[in-house]
């Protein structure tokens, strides 16, 4: 439920409008091609983290099968591009306050929010999991209840279909699907989750049915939510100042419904950031505890929180807070282009490493090393790491704004390493 609720946050419940903007119905298809890439990324990080469980999760694996400069990249990268991501969630979150609060400034809610996730990260990693929990769940039975509904209403004749309604299935040319990617990529980021709770989970056992079910339930849910969103809403319509879900009940005429789905999709933010602020501090916390960071980041409190890891890692609300004075109009968009680069990297190390690793074992020993085997073996995480390069490439294409932040988050990253190599 960590990875879930780490997922279904901001990339689905607000960038789902973003993504028809830029594909129309043909959105539905990036989605399907997401759930494939993530089927890929989640049987290759299950089978590492069943093999080894820890908290530096991909980074851990880096230093491995591959080299440290991966290890250190893997970790770092995704710090950084988690940090950013909680900043996302929190405009997202600012954004969904404006329905009931229109005139009260974006940053006061991220403020206010920053400060809730701060006092629930301080505390002990079981206060975390009972919160994060019972918000995952929230998210899921609700969407689920959305699909439902919408598809009632597709069926039953209220709504008609909008698929072709509005320039046809690709209004933006055959290629939108491939380009609006990025973001039904970054809607599935957090399935990584699953393999970083392994190092503070009670019962590692248990990581293949968890993985498994957060590849079924994230893809039934997206690709779900996606065809229905696209069936019932004209996709011209879809943009980021308002959650495509809520628009929705809005056009359908659901008494109340857009003001519930809109709490809902608050907290699903705010869960998301929640998730997020968790993982990223737990990568420095890795990073400190194997020397590529300051001692004081591996440090824990009374309660077992890594405190000053979760301080340091809370610095992408700053970001934020700076976007939503300077740019409030883009900011959303901004802020995925920030984190894409360092959540995909982590991605293609995990994938890699899990090509070295299944290299080096025979087949003996991956039947007694692993309860989880992935269907696709080493080949699945070669096409994987294939597909996702690629969709990294065109992220750094459109816009070209992101190039530079992902070429620049690259740079500082080989600059880092070299730095603080002779000290490690």
């Amino acid at each position: 439920m960590v990875a879930v609720g780490g997922s279904i946050g901001t990339g689905l419940l607000l960038g789902s409008g973003v993504t028809m903007e830029v594909a129309g119905p043909a959105a539905i298809l990036s989605f399907i091609a997401a759930a494939l890439i993530n089927w890929m990324v989640t049987m290759a990080l299950g089978e590492l983290a069943c093999a080894h469980p820890a908290a530096g999760s991909f980074g851990v694996y880096g230093d491995l099968y591959l080299n440290p400069l991966a290890g250190f990249v893997a970790r770092a990268g995704y710090w950084f591009g988690i940090a950013f991501n909680i900043g996302a969630e929190m405009v997202a979150a600012a954004t969904y306050m404006a329905y009931w609060f229109p005139g009260i400034r974006a940053y006061v809610w991220v403020v206010v929010f920053a400060a809730l996730l701060l006092t629930v990260n301080l505390r002990s990693v079981g206060s975390y999991g009972r919160v994060e929990f019972w918000l995952s769940m929230v998210k899921v039975a609700t969407i689920v209840a959305f699909i439902v509904i919408g598809a009632a209403l597709l069926a039953g004749g209220r709504v008609a279909p909008q698929y072709n309604a509005q320039g046809g299935f690709f209004p933006k040319g055959l290629w939108s699907p491939v380009i609006a990617m990025t973001f039904a990529i970054y809607s599935f980021g957090g399935v990584e989750m699953v393999a970083i709770t392994t190092g503070e989970s009670r019962s590692p056992k248990e990581t293949p049915r968890a993985v498994w079910l957060t590849f079924i339930t994230l893809s039934l849910v997206y690709v779900g939510a996606m065809v229905v969103l696209l069936g019932v809403m004209p996709w011209n319509h879809a943009g980021v100042s308002e959650s495509p879900f809520v628009t929705v009940f809005r056009i359908a005429q659901i008494p109340r419904a857009p003001a519930v789905m809109n709490f809902v999709v608050l907290t699903a933010a705010l869960s998301g950031a929640n998730a997020a602020l968790y993982a990223g501090s737990r990568m420095i916390f890795s990073l400190a505890r194997t020397g590529w960071a300051p001692a004081v980041f591996g440090r824990l409190n009374h309660a077992g929180s890594p405190q000053y890891a979760v301080a340091i890692t809370a610095f992408g609300i700053l970001f934020a807070l700076v976007l939503v004075l300077g740019a409030p109009q883009n900011a959303f968009r901004y802020m995925v282009g920030a984190s894409f680069t360092g959540l995909v990297l982590a991605w293609l190390v995990a994938l890699a490493a899990h090509v070295s690793f299944r290299w080096r074992r025979s087949k003996s020993e991956l039947a007694a090393l692993l309860p989880l085997r992935s269907p696709l073996g080493m080949w699945g995480s070669i096409a994987g790491f294939a597909l996702v390069s690629l969709a990294l490439v065109q992220t750094w294409l459109n816009p070209r704004v992101n190039l530079w932040s992902g070429l620049g988050c690259v740079g500082v990253l080989g600059f880092a390493y070299l730095l603080l190599r002779p000290r490690k």
